[in-house]
């Protein structure tokens, strides 16, 4: 089993990232144009249901068994390291299918009770099977994440981006002349092959890695009966598991009467419900994408602090737990912040140019200054999750959930703000769980971050914001493309000069990323 260090897995899961979004950003840009801001709503309105669901069955069964191979693989226990990955797979393909089945059976009532269109049924029914193959999928990433190798999960991520790129596409054109919701419905089984491709990765991923290591399999862990060890390690599993999937259901839940509430509360301001659902397509379909394009880092972050965390706080090793929190912190803080400002200064062009809607730019620029509170939301929740304090993170976002929801309900359903006090309410929220999730971890590890970095980091921000801003609206070329082009380059290069002298960047970082460079063009 290859097994990478916390920096190196990090680099591998963050390179599958920047692949998945640059190339997941070929769907986002080319479907809009094929189905239309409708279409696309109906695509986005099952979403919500299916992450909750997906949030019930796998939220915390990953990063439990992540937590519980890497402290196994600690002691060198590979029969513990086995029971826990066959436990899981069991628990896991049960419930999934338990799930998979009601939903099915359940679709026709939820499309038209629960959601507010009833043309989501044919894309709610078609996204049911995804429910059993990301279940499943969960259980291989979690034993790869736990053995702190990350390739496997880079590597299915990569392939279900490829495939989902080419069946999104052809089975939504397909099915277009059937109508929108049928157009719809093709886009998410073309979500579901590339799902499927992706499982089929890991499996052969895991086959592979088994037969390498079951003949060193050491004698250690037999004494126990297999019935009472089996018990034992779901007991465990369903420990860990149990209070992390209640955080991010908690999430999921808000998620999902979001976009109940964002289309009722439209409808109250006078909104009517093809537009309503149009203006929701925008959001999550067109803005919150740009907006979550480098999340690629923060997820990658995420993923391999938990098993690092995990086997540091296993050693009581507190100064490599502040150290790895602090990479990732300023890691995020420093390569989120050009994107954050990117989408504020170039908003109008940037929606132009990838969905052809310029008037999309104002969600987009009014989110774009809390980019950064997103960016560092994640590796916050997973020290949390990591050091087994997940019912902090469960509080924190509870909190959050219930002042956005209010917020949505309270200013979008005034005609005076639409769908702009949804975004107002959504700013909020992510703002305040971000501080709370800060405010826990530095209660926890009594946890310091130099705030000469966020002072350089914003300096940074303003002169290359400002020098992307009079490329851009000056004048100086006819043609806007060029202009936008010349402006993100220069503004990214700007940043980047900045950092270096304010020392937010040093020279080794630099040749960091050119080793990586190279390795990826290998």
């Amino acid at each position: 089993m290859t097994k990478q260090s916390f920096m190196k897995g990090t680099l591998i899961l963050l390179a599958a990232g920047i692949i998945n979004r640059i190339l997941g950003f070929i769907p986002r840009i080319t479907l809009p144009r094929v189905i239309g801001a409708e279409g696309i709503g109906l695509y986005q309105m099952g979403y919500p249901f299916l992450i909750v669901i997906l949030t019930l069955i796998t939220g915390g069964i990953p990063i439990a068994i992540a937590k519980l191979v890497a402290e196994a693989e600690a002691e060198g226990n590979e029969h513990r390291i086995s029971r826990i990955f066959r436990i899981s797979f069991l628990f896991t393909l049960s419930i999934s299918f338990l799930f998979a089945i009601a939903s099915f059976f359940a679709a026709k009532w939820i499309s038209t009770h629960l959601l507010t269109d009833s043309r989501v049924y044919y894309t709610f029914l078609t996204m049911t099977p995804i429910i059993l193959i990301v279940g499943i999928g969960s259980v291989y990433r979690g034993y790869f994440q736990g053995r702190q190798n990350m390739i496997p999960t880079a590597l299915s991520q990569v392939v279900e981006t490829l495939v989902r790129i080419f069946t999104v596409l052809a089975f939504a054109y397909t099915m277009l002349p059937y109508g929108i919701e049928f157009a719809a419905a093709g886009a998410m089984a073309g979500v579901l092959a590339g799902e499927i491709a992706a499982l089929l990765v890991l499996y052969y991923q895991y086959r592979n890695n088994r037969r390498r290591s079951a003949r060193s399999i050491p004698e250690t862990g037999i004494g126990s009966s297999p019935l009472s060890s089996r018990w034992a390690n779901l007991q465990l599993l369903l420990k860990l598991a149990v209070p992390i999937t209640g955080s991010k259901l908690v999430g999921s839940c808000s998620y999902f009467f979001e976009s109940i509430i964002i289309v009722r509360s439209l409808a109250i301001a006078g909104v009517a419900t093809k537009i309503a659902t149009a203006q929701y397509g925008a959001l999550q379909g067109m803005v919150m994408p740009i907006l979550m394009l480098p999340s690629a880092l923060t997820y990658s972050l995420s993923v391999s602090l938990v098993p690092s965390l995990s086997e540091a706080a296993a050693q009581n090793d507190l100064k490599t737990i502040h150290s790895r929190l602090h990479q990732s912190l300023k890691l995020a803080l420093v390569t989120g912040a050009p994107f954050a400002m990117i989408m504020f200064v170039l908003a109008e062009p940037l929606c132009l140019y990838l969905y052809g809607q310029s008037q999309v730019a104002s969600m987009l620029k009014m989110m774009a200054p809390v980019a950064l509170f997103i960016y560092f939301q994640a590796p916050l929740q997973a020290t949390l999750q990591a050091l087994e304090k997940p019912g902090s993170a469960l509080i924190n976002t509870l909190v959050g959930s219930i002042i956005k929801l209010t917020l949505i309900y309270v200013l979008a359903s005034k005609p005076e703000f639409g769908i702009l006090g949804a975004l107002m309410a959504i700013n909020v929220n992510i703002m305040l769980v971000t501080l709370l999730h800060w405010r826990s971890v530095v209660k926890l590890l009594n946890f310091r971050m130099e705030m000469t970095d966020f002072a350089k980091v914003g300096v940074a921000m303003a002169i290359s914001g400002w020098a992307s801003h009079v490329i851009m609206y000056t004048g100086w070329l006819d043609n806007e493309l060029i202009r936008f082009i010349v402006s993100s380059i220069a503004g990214i290069t700007l940043y980047l000069i900045c950092s270096v002298f304010l020392k937010l960047i040093n020279r080794n970082d630099l040749l960091r990323l050119l080793w990586l460079g190279r390795k990826f063009v290998k």
